[in-house]
């Protein structure tokens, strides 16, 4: 079987570009192609596109890819429509060929420390240490292949334990800056393992004071942000890693309101809540990034799966603002709430 693709590839040289840009290819592949067959093709088409020979990893519509997958499998997950990235553009040299001299740098930490074996085994997570959600938002974090060496090292049972903790505890690079997502195509969720290593540290207990302060701030802040009806709205659903409600209850819930549905990227992706004591200045950043980025679509409210994400949202409303100085015109509620506006909406 074949396949007809529509792809916008990332081009940039470090040499001779400002600013990066896209190109359009149409292409044709059978089901049972590699992915780099794409990049070959672009390749074929424009000598200016590049693409790593060897430690090939790159993100296809945003997830990390490297190489082996499937055209099927590709287009099973994504559709037809697809975009080629480097794994981490701020990191590009020439298209999707990177300086990944980090990765190396990152190993360091924990080297004085480590064995043969953990070393290879920080060799395969390359692509892990890339497909990092943090380190788009904080350029210097150690990365999470780090951490799963540090977790993997302690429960091998070294004797560095507290070294290997100390390494990487850095408070603004280090642990307390993971929110860890599963940013690969064909990856684990090691979630417990993150979690198992913040359970090897004692952490302050929050100021409730400060947490008071905060929270009247919020309402405040979202006072001026209020939905009354609900016709002509533009609104978004922000799922993040909740199931339920669904994306097609909610939509559907949306549309028979008779308002209009608005689509963003980062409709499933963290926005910092398990940040919140550990790092609150990036889980400011990720939150604010999530809401701009709805606001940014077109949408007038946010319905929010998550009501821990709500929450949040609510809660740190003000230092969210805050940290990205800007004002966030964005009415946050959850589908209980939506649902009572539109009961309202109706019986008016």
């Amino acid at each position: 079987m074949q396949y007809k693709l529509d792809v916008r590839a990332f081009f940039f040289n470090a040499k001779t570009d400002y600013l990066p840009y896209y190109k359009p290819f149409a292409m044709t592949l059978e089901s049972d192609a590699k992915s780099i067959e794409i990049l070959r093709v672009i390749k074929d088409a424009n000598e200016n596109f590049a693409y790593p020979e060897e430690k090939l990893v790159f993100r296809i519509n945003d997830f990390v890819v490297t190489g082996e997958e499937t055209i099927a499998q590709i287009v099973e997950r994504f559709g037809t429509e697809l975009q080629i990235d480097p794994v981490l553009s701020y990191r590009s040299n020439h298209c999707l060929v990177i300086n990944d001299n980090d990765f190396m740098q990152r190993f360091e930490l924990l080297a004085p420390y480590a064995n043969d074996e953990d070393k290879a085994y920080y060799d395969s997570l390359y692509a892990q240490h890339y497909a990092s959600e943090s380190s788009r938002f904080n350029h210097d974090y150690i990365g999470d292949a780090i951490l799963l060496l540090a977790h993997r090292m302690i429960a091998n049972g070294s004797e560095h334990k507290e070294e290997i903790l100390a390494a990487i505890n850095d408070p603004y690079d280090g642990l307390n800056a993971c929110e860890f997502e599963n940013n690969l195509f064909d990856g684990e969720d090691h979630t417990a393992t993150i979690e198992a290593l913040h359970a090897m540290f004692e952490r302050p207990t929050p100021n409730r004071f400060l947490e008071k302060i905060s929270q009247k701030l919020s309402r405040e802040a979202q006072a001026a942000h209020k939905v009354e009806k609900i016709k002509d709205v533009g609104i978004a659903f922000y799922q993040g890693q909740s199931d339920t409600p669904s994306q097609e209850e909610v939509f559907a819930a949306i549309k028979a309101a008779g308002a209009n549905i608005v689509r963003f990227g980062r409709e499933r992706k963290l926005c910092g809540r398990t940040l919140i004591g550990r790092q609150d200045n990036l889980a400011y950043l990720k939150a604010a990034t999530t809401l701009l980025d709805a606001l940014d679509s077109g949408a007038d409210a946010l319905i929010v799966a998550d009501k821990a994400d709500l929450e949040m949202f609510n809660k740190h409303f003000a230092g969210i603002q805050k940290r990205i100085g800007r004002e966030i015109p964005i009415a946050l509620m959850d589908m209980a709430q939506f649902k009572e506006i539109t009961r309202k909406t109706e019986a008016a």
